[in-house]
């Protein structure tokens, strides 16, 4: 009967976290939207994510470092690592649920990734071209700032890679 029970847990166990897993980078999209609902929600569900699961960064960093480096250089190493990143997701998680309610604060997100927090991937990569914006909104004017080439040792304009080409001497002719 015991081996039954573990058969169910187990089960239990894998169907209730794949929605979690699932709903992980929706929940952080969601969270850096500019509309007040979606954000609010966003911000509760990456909050309840972040907070439930600081305790994966110092494993993940304790598997990963021992592997790059030398056993117990790299061990410590990701113990340092984990340990720091997992603060900081469950600080991140516990701004976002005290805050969420703030409107246009989108908490202090850390990266949806377990590898590195400090990464911005995922939702966060998002250029600001690309964030839809509210009606009414336009996108700022991008505006080419010039280069003073004309005195010496000024930063250069950056040529086309066609224009970087050797030019053919010129040759002399009667």
């Amino acid at each position: 009967m015991k081996r039954m029970d573990g058969v169910v847990v187990a089960a239990l166990m894998l169907i209730g976290t794949q929605p979690a897993w699932a709903m992980r980078t929706r929940a952080h999209e969601m969270a850096e939207s500019p509309r007040y609902g979606q954000k609010a929600g966003g911000m509760l569900g990456r909050g309840v994510i972040n907070a439930s699961t600081c305790f994966v960064d110092p494993l993940v960093h304790i598997v990963n470092e021992t592997k790059a480096g030398p056993p117990l250089i790299g061990t410590l190493t990701g113990i340092a690592s984990g340990v720091g990143c997992g603060a900081l997701r469950l600080g991140s998680g516990a701004v976002d649920l005290i805050t969420f309610w703030v409107p246009g604060f989108n908490g202090f997100p850390v990266a949806d990734s377990y590898e590195n927090c400090l990464t911005t991937g995922g939702a966060m990569a998002a250029s600001p071209a690309s964030q839809e914006l509210p009606p009414g909104y336009a996108q700022p004017a991008s505006s080419a700032w010039e280069v003073p080439t004309g005195e010496p040792g000024a930063a250069q304009v950056p040529q086309p890679a066609q224009a970087q080409a050797p030019k053919p001497k010129k040759t002399w002719t009667k």
